[in-house]
């Protein structure tokens, strides 16, 4: 019996000397980016110029795995919608244990100073169609965490160093010229807000809702979910977001001729911050 004791006593030894190893080991790994978009065309331009590529499958969602810009890289399609963003961001965060996650893609522009090809870096985004529904109107509240039952804001925020990176990207980036019927013009590059739900907006009346409602920029349909995620698992992110229509009469028509144009542009912005990831130290995950 004593010797199954000393036996047990020294397997437990073993196994947490190897759990602190493993522990202490963890913040040497090669730091991982995870770049979303909702579909294929969103992310055209980072599939093109990601080194060394290969595809991995995971419950039948495809990922491409390899570098851009020197960083190790996961590119992966969510799927339109909250549901489906928050299902592959969730598989993304337990699989590849990402340093941090950027979404990036087209939106509606609500801010009548925006126009197809400028881009919004998200200081904040917010489920526009989560509430309370009465009479008066929309009450937009906070979702819950499912593991603390605690209320998130309204307005989720990204990780300050990440938004950072964009903002120098940002004035850095020359973005090609647009044609427009007045002549040449070029992409302005925005901080905003960003709001998400599971609708399409072709509405001039609920775009002037989401503006005087949320103070919206640009509305989506995946990005608070994704946010939200992140946030209750702990791991930095940022959405980018460039505009494909004005969210009006005119929308559906609009995001066909200038989705190629907006997801350009919003992956160009990606690729700047990815390589000024690649340029620094690597950050701690959060809650390390």
């Amino acid at each position: 019996m004593r010797r199954t004791i000393h036996l047990t006593l020294l397997a437990f030894a073993v196994a947490i000397f190897l759990l602190r190893t493993a522990e202490a080991a963890e913040p040497t790994a090669a730091p991982i980016t995870c770049i979303l978009g909702a579909f294929d065309d969103e992310l055209t331009p980072l599939y093109r110029v990601i080194t060394g590529p290969k595809e991995e499958v995971l419950h039948g969602i495809h990922f491409a795995v390899g570098k851009l810009k020197g960083r190790n890289v996961v590119v992966c399609r969510s799927g339109i919608g909250k549901v489906n963003a928050a299902m592959v961001t969730a598989l993304l965060v337990q699989h590849y244990r990402p340093s941090e996650l950027i979404f990036c893609g087209i939106a509606g522009g609500i801010n009548p100073d925006l126009r197809p090809g400028d881009i919004v870096i998200a200081a904040k985004t917010a489920h526009h169609d989560f509430g309370n529904l009465t009479t008066e109107g929309m009450e937009v509240r906070g979702t819950k965490s499912p593991m603390t039952w605690l209320r998130n804001p309204v307005f989720l925020e990204p990780d300050a160093r990440l938004l950072a990176l964009a903002e120098s990207a940002g004035k850095r980036l020359k973005l090609g010229d647009i044609e427009t019927s007045e002549g040449k013009r070029q992409p302005r590059i925005i901080k905003g807000v960003v709001v998400t739900g599971d609708v399409f907006v072709a509405s001039p009346a609920k775009k002037a809702e989401l503006r005087k409602a949320l103070g919206a920029d640009a509305v989506e349909m995946e990005g608070a979910a994704v946010a939200q995620v992140c946030r209750d698992l702990r791991v930095p992110w940022l959405i980018v977001r460039s505009i494909s229509d004005g969210a009006d009469h005119n929308a559906l028509q609009d995001v066909d001729s200038f989705t190629a144009l907006a997801a350009q542009n919003s992956a160009h912005l990606v690729m700047d911050i990815v390589g000024q990831l690649a340029a620094q130290p690597a950050a701690k995950k959060a809650g390390k």
